[in-house]
């Protein structure tokens, strides 16, 4: 039903000066002051429409509520996008205008104790519930206010559902399942959206149930279904620039708190020195994912991200070869279709054959190769993957 929208304007006013939650009776008294008498199912909808703007996500609350979505994106009042796995598709779902944009994306921040305006004109948050929130506003945006809102999942995929699912094939599981029980260092690579989150989620669950696992993450996404979980998370600085709490910083406080496995949910930045550092001083079974575009690239991105934090080069290939066992590495398909792509091993000079990535003294050799319709082959550095785990006790 469509209501006139500078009547609702009025109400909306109203109840934010009052501070006043929208309820059916302080709608309808509203509207009878305003002249307008609705029937019963009429009031119940325009409050539960302002309950949205007010207190939810306004025209975005359907969609975040509807199963299987993992984005939704907003580039301008008459563009809205999701995500429901199968590729991004546009919705009809219209804003009023660029300003109703706008208040929203400055009401979902706030919601989250963060500022958005034009001194600030970026954020990026995590959500009651666990939605991950990005809003960029102009100057920067000169188009108008960007939403991207990350949907977690309803509940944590096991192994088994992932290989339901494609995303891993039956054939990796015995191993995937031998690499987190033996301990071994690993990380998980891919693009963005291509399942990282997801697939390091499952692979937590198959932890041993005594383990206690200390997460580290920038915006709390991973919920695994384990019973002994500690969550720490980054903090930004406030509007006078101080009160930052960085990663690195968690992981070096993470080290004080008893962890069986130490677990970066992204690492981006001076955060790789302390995790490296950690795995090479006896905390065994750390992980994390990685942004990358292929293993080839994992070696040069962690030289990168050392030597960012300080680290001379040779340093970091010293200690990544000495902290990291395996890279799970994930793709998305053109159907839009995750699954896991390639399983490698982290090790020095003179891994494995040709086919090795490699930057410097730092080298992964495919363990496991995935084609397009699941089809596992062994690759050169499937040896050394089989002895570290059996070194461990550990036989897929």
């Amino acid at each position: 039903m469509r209501f006139d929208e500078t009547l609702l304007d009025r109400i909306r006013s109203t109840l934010a000066q009052a501070a006043e939650a929208p309820t059916p009776a302080r709608v309808a008294a509203l509207l009878r002051s305003e002249g307008a008498v609705l029937g019963d199912a009429a009031v119940l909808e325009v409050t539960e429409a302002l309950r949205a703007e007010i207190t939810g996500a306004g025209p975005l609350d359907p969609l975040l509520r509807r199963p299987g979505v993992t984005d939704v994106l907003v580039n301008a009042p008459d563009e809205v996008w999701i995500d429901d796995g199968d590729g991004l598709r546009r919705e009809p779902v219209r804003f009023r205008d660029e300003s109703a944009v706008r208040r929203l994306a400055v009401r979902l921040a706030a919601s989250a104790g963060r500022r958005l305006d034009d001194a600030v004109p970026y954020v990026d948050a995590r959500l009651a519930g666990g939605v991950r929130l990005h809003a960029v506003v102009p100057p920067i945006a000169p188009d108008g206010t960007v939403i991207s809102l990350r949907v977690p999942s309803g509940r944590a995929l096991s192994l088994p559902d992932l290989v339901a699912a494609g995303t891993v094939p039956a054939a990796l599981e015995p191993w995937l399942t031998a690499v987190v029980r033996a301990r071994l260092a690993f990380l998980i690579t891919g693009r963005t959206g291509c399942g990282k989150t997801t697939v390091l989620e499952a692979l937590l669950g198959v932890c041993d149930p005594g383990e206690r696992i200390v997460l580290v993450e920038d915006a709390g996404e991973l919920r695994p279904d384990h019973p002994h979980v500690v969550r720490l998370e980054a903090r930004a600085a406030n509007v006078e620039g101080a009160g930052r709490v960085g990663l690195d910083v968690l992981v070096r406080q993470a080290l004080r708190m008893r962890p069986d496995r130490i677990v970066v949910g992204e690492v981006r930045g001076a955060e790789v020195v302390d995790l490296l550092a950690a795995l090479n001083t006896g905390h065994e079974g750390g992980c994390g994912t990685l942004h990358a575009n292929s293993t080839a690239d994992v070696p040069a991105r962690l030289e990168a991200l050392g030597l960012a934090a300080g680290l001379g080069r040779a340093a970091v290939h010293a200690q990544a070869r000495a902290a990291l066992d395996a890279v799970i590495h994930l793709v998305r398909d053109d159907g839009g279709r995750r699954r896991v792509a390639q399983v490698d091993v982290v090790a020095g000079d003179g891994a494995g054959a040709a086919t090795r990535a490699s930057a410097g003294g730092l080298e992964t050799a495919a363990a496991f190769r995935v084609d397009g319709d699941g089809a596992v082959s062994r690759g050169p550095g499937f040896d050394i993957l089989a002895e570290r785990l059996a070194g461990r006790g550990w036989e897929p």
